[in-house]
């Protein structure tokens, strides 16, 4: 089957599975979809075993075409990115930038490694022995949150803009630092402790995280300037859309962060100031619902891929109640790792009430987790921990997405 088949397919089901949601089950398209496709697959198991393999073999025959770490981390997710720091309230972001920082880098590391040290206590005990190194891994795959999931949800809560702004920011910016992360501890259990320096760990974190965020100033600020300079909406439409593609290219080229890189140019792009000074009303208009529908568009593709990951999963009873273990744990560890910056910046910049627990249960996981889970190897326990974040990011979106908006409504009411 080749790519456009493929594509074809991903597009006909979404539509099809997103005209239900729409039309009967009415809930926010990412749950929506998800949950669709998973009864979907479901029923075709069911299927399957009453003698009709057909729509699982089909099913399959995607899906294992499809190199879904590939597809989310080298192209969907810059497009993903940028189109969602286009939208970003800048001002308020200006704002929070600090708490923002704090959540999104030693929030990220402090994650990481209470979720690593707890899972390597608590796997033992379900009779699966995992090295501790592999279990740090898992923490910095699973720690960050899901920029994708976590504006498709907010978009229906309805959260006081500070604290959207807050959740949003920091979702941007910390899957960028988690795929850092993840890579770094990923080298060194290649190579093993003992032939890395500390100076080659930082190194290399600072040139991805660092260099990404520069490169993505460069390329917001050349686009800004090229889209200054002319009135046409077409080509300023189309130069935005060479920034994102060009600047994927020349961020994976160098082996610079292309998601905090286009975070970055989107940010910049965004930006009120640079709007009015480069844009015509038409333009912006036209750029603004380009980018919506890209968005949308991928989404809907992207959830329906999640949902049909399923089928790679090895359905083990102790990996399942692993699984089950870890949501808790997770959400302990995030709950734990923001707790100190959300009382140290509180008072300063005037939180909403339960700040902390909001953040917690907003910290929404998605295709990020689950395609750098598909890139561990089988030496690194690939199929325990494909299940245990499949269950996390299910939970997440489902449980905690369905409910967000209420826990929102009762700590952290917008004012009339």
């Amino acid at each position: 089957m080749d790519y456009f088949n493929i594509i074809a397919i991903l597009i006909v089901m979404s539509a099809i599975f997103g005209y239900v949601n729409v039309r009967f089950l009415k809930l926010p398209n990412t749950i929506g979809l998800m949950m669709i496709t998973i009864v979907f697959t479901l029923v075709v198991f069911v299927l399957n075993y009453f003698g009709s393999p057909a729509l699982l073999e089909a099913e399959k025959l995607i899906i294992t075409q499809i190199d879904f770490k590939e597809v989310l981390l080298d192209v969907m997710l810059s497009f993903m990115l940028f189109a969602g720091a286009l939208h970003t309230n800048f001002e308020q972001l200006r704002v929070q930038r600090w708490p923002v920082l704090v959540f999104a880098t030693l929030g990220v590391l402090a994650s990481t490694f209470l979720v690593g040290f707890g899972i390597y206590f608590i796997l033992p005990l379900l009779g699966l022995n995992v090295e501790l190194i592999y279990c740090l891994l898992f923490g910095a795959l699973i720690s960050p949150t899901d920029p994708i999931a976590v504006l498709g949800i907010l978009k229906n809560v309805g959260a006081p803009k500070q604290l959207e702004a807050k959740i949003v920011g920091e979702s941007l910016f910390n899957d960028g630092v988690g795929v850092v992360v993840f890579l770094t501890i990923f080298k060194i259990a290649q190579i093993g402790t003992g032939d890395i320096e500390v100076s080659a760990i930082f190194e290399l974190f600072a040139v991805e995280v660092i260099g990404g965020i520069v490169l993505g100033l460069v390329i917001g600020w050349i686009t800004y300037r090229l889209m200054k300079s002319i009135d046409d909406y077409d080509i300023e439409v189309i130069i935005t859309l060479a920034a994102v593609m060009g600047g994927t290219v020349i961020a994976q080229t160098y082996h610079l962060s292309a998601p905090l890189a286009m975070v970055t140019a989107g940010l910049l792009i965004g930006n009120d100031t640079i709007r009015n000074s480069s844009m015509s009303h038409i333009t912006e208009s036209y750029v603004d619902k380009f980018w919506e529908l890209l968005d949308i568009l991928l989404n809907t593709i992207l959830f329906v891929l999640i949902g049909m990951e399923i089928l790679v999963l090895t359905f083990e009873a102790n990996y399942m109640f692993a699984g089950i273990v870890a949501i808790p744990l997770v959400l302990l560890c995030r709950y734990l790792s923001l707790l100190i910056p959300v009382k140290f910046f509180e008072k300063r910049l005037d939180f909403a009430p339960k700040t902390n627990l909001i953040m917690t249960w907003g910290g929404l996981r998605g295709g990020i987790s689950i395609a750098l889970a598909l890139g561990l190897t089988m030496d690194m326990e690939r199929d325990l921990f494909l299940v245990i974040t499949y269950f996390i990011v299910v939970f997440s979106i489902v449980v905690q997405g369905l409910s967000l908006g209420k826990l929102v409504k009762r700590y952290a009411p917008t004012p009339n």
